[in-house]
């Protein structure tokens, strides 16, 4: 009967504890309003049209059909990885697989991840009573009044219950901010995959880009021998003189030099993808080609600003908010009394053999209040520190949304505008090549001079040069549009 009215007066207590949470409540207004877009303002000039010309020429000399158009749907998951689909190639997919498996720094967060959740966990545990068995074995010898000394043994095993009511939810307000931490620092975990699928992807494509200027500069090399061996034959003829061969011999020199340049880039790129990908220095597989994922990409002019919510850095930022604001509950719980129960039950004899002998029961219920009346003003501070902590957080989370915001509609029209600049260098890649055909054609007539020759050449490399850097421009600004909303963005239907 004693033990079930220790339970009884044990939850009796437990519902005493529904008292309300002091501490302000979360509840953040929106920084960016639910309407806005990023990219709202229209991207529109009087050149657009003739870009816009430009463009479908080269999309028809290629075979490509117009870019379709985009429709805005519903922010998808962050976890949805369809963006990479966009660039037709399954290599670069199965890198950013491999690499968020081996990655370190993946790593690294996924175990302050564990370490969060267990510390989250932890404090889950002062919302319950703590119970602990204890057995004790004392000699002891006591004094009563004037009575002699009384010497006794005792063998005493007992259940001990301690409970801190938390009747102004300071228990709760902890666990609330921990579980912001947590959730903070799994915020962090997807950041550091966001980084590393836009590192890795960005350090592929600049190794297709260094393929193609690879491939453009061997190409060259061989156009620039073909126009110095005619020159030579032309020469032995006695058409030329020795110094269009010796110009055209001088003219080799730029393409030579720049294989040798992207031979040494590529390897120093690969090394720096191994790293990425948490293996040892080996070559780095191809799939597909710069042309055909720039042919690929499709970015709208406008997208809602309700995507950048699924940032890492901003979600990091509004959990630390919102922990800092449940610290405020803590700091105010500190302030007022605290509530305890404390409770022994068990058996105490003189003999083992008697330990559990009828009568031999004891037990204590104590309920105890604490009331902190001076501590110096440290306290009153320590609260007003915390709300200053939040002030502070924030700020901050409304810097990040800002922010994110800037960043997201600077990587979206830089995605745009490359576009517009690969039309361009596609253009006049393709008139020099043709000009640089008409000039062979008129040197090997004799219509024109070696002059010609030369100038259409070195215009046509560095043309192509150029039109393989704008390539890379573009998909490496799409890269920065994938990380600047912390995902992929609604794709064309």
């Amino acid at each position: 009967m004693r033990a079930a009215s220790l339970l009884a007066a044990l939850a009796l207590a437990a519902g005493c504890v529904a008292g309300c949470a002091v501490g302000p409540s979360y509840a953040p207004a929106p920084v960016v309003p639910a309407t806005a877009k990023v990219g709202q303002r229209p991207y529109a000039d009087s050149l657009r049209p003739f870009i816009d010309s430009v463009a479908a020429a080269r999309r028809a000399d290629a075979g490509v059909a117009n870019e379709r158009q985009v429709r805005v749907e519903p922010p998808p998951r962050l976890a949805d990885a369809a963006w990479l689909d966009i660039l037709d190639d399954t290599v670069l997919v199965n890198l950013i697989r491999t690499a968020v498996m081996q990655n370190r720094d993946v790593a690294l967060a996924q175990a302050r991840i564990r370490e969060y959740r267990a510390n989250a966990d932890a404090v889950t545990g002062a919302l319950f009573p703590r119970v602990a068995l204890n057995g004790t074995a004392s000699s002891n010898q006591a004094v009563f009044g004037a009575s002699p000394p009384v010497k006794y043994d005792a063998l005493r095993v007992t259940a001990d219950v301690a409970w801190e009511l938390d009747f102004w939810g300071k228990s709760r307000r902890g666990l609330d901010a921990v579980n912001a931490d947590l959730a903070s620092q799994e915020a962090a975990g997807r950041a550091a995959v966001l980084s590393l699928v836009g590192d890795v992807a960005t350090g592929y494509l600049q190794l297709l880009e260094l393929d193609e200027e690879h491939a453009v500069a061997e190409r060259t090399l061989a156009s620039f021998r073909a126009t110095l061996s005619l020159a030579q034959r032309r020469f032995a003829q006695g058409v030329v003189s020795e110094l269009d061969v010796r110009q055209f011999e001088a003219q080799l020199a730029a393409p030579l030099a720049r294989l040798a340049q992207v031979e040494r880039l590529r390897v120093q790129q690969e090394h720096a993808l191994n790293v990425l990908l948490g293996e040892a220095p080996m070559p780095i597989r191809r799939g597909g080609s710069l042309v055909a994922a720039t042919r690929a990409v499709a970015v709208p002019d406008s997208l809602p600003a309700s995507l950048l919510e699924r940032r890492p850095d901003v979600a990091a930022a509004e959990r630390a908010y919102a922990g800092a604001t449940a610290r405020i509950g803590v700091a105010a719980a500190a302030r007022l009394p605290s509530l305890t129960i404390t409770g022994s039950y068990g058996t105490q004899s003189p003999a083992g053999n008697r330990l559990f002998a009828t009568g031999t029961d004891v037990y204590t219920v104590q309920a105890g209040v604490s009331v902190p009346l001076y501590t110096g003003g440290r306290l009153r501070n320590e609260e007003a520190a915390a709300r200053a902590r939040a002030d502070q957080a924030k700020a901050a989370y409304e810097r990040t949304a800002l922010t994110a915001l800037r960043e997201a509609g600077d990587a979206l029209v830089a995605a745009r505008t490359t576009r517009d600049e690969t039309a361009a260098s596609e253009t006049q890649a393709v008139a020099l090549r043709r000009a640089f055909e008409l000039a062979q054609l008129r040197y090997q007539s004799g219509i024109s001079s070696y002059l010609e020759v030369l100038d259409a050449e070195r215009g046509l490399f560095n043309a192509e040069l150029t039109l393989s850097q704008s390539r890379l421009r573009q998909l490496t600004a799409t890269v920065q549009l994938y990380k600047a909303l912390g995902g992929s963005w609604p794709q064309p239907r």
